[in-house]
């Protein structure tokens, strides 16, 4: 069983920057890949990034490649999603989940939904143009 928490969403004007916290708890975080995906109202469910459990392997959907960054703190059960040039489109509630489908040190997570075990209540970002 894991438990996330995400954090630090809010409203921000475009071109401005956000950091999105996601804690852990539950397992050892040391040991699965973790996603960050977003949902605007009327739309599915998107990847936005994910990173392997060591850290060494990121992956980020093209929309987002440049601007956003996703790090983790082993230490700290926390995982963040760093938002700069941020943009109207980038406006809906973020989600941090957990993939426990590999457990290799270099296995990026999914960019698929039902890859996820566990995920967080999630976060609203809202960006005003």
């Amino acid at each position: 069983q894991v438990q996330l928490v995400e954090s630090g969403g809010g409203l921000v004007q475009a071109g401005g920057s956000l950091r999105l916290s996601c804690a852990a708890s539950g397992r050892t975080f040391s040991s699965y890949a973790m996603g960050w995906f977003r949902q605007a109202p009327g739309k599915e469910r998107e990847f936005v990034a994910s990173i392997s459990w060591s850290g060494g392997m990121t992956h980020y959907a093209d929309s987002v490649k440049g601007r956003f960054t996703i790090s983790r703190h082993n230490a700290k059960n926390t995982v963040y999603l760093q938002m700069n040039s941020l943009k109207p489109e980038d406006t809906a509630v973020y989600y941090c989940a957990a993939d426990f489908s590999n457990a290799s040190p270099e296995y990026s997570g999914s960019y698929q939904v039902p890859w996820y075990n566990y995920w967080g209540q999630g976060t609203q970002v809202t960006v005003s143009s």
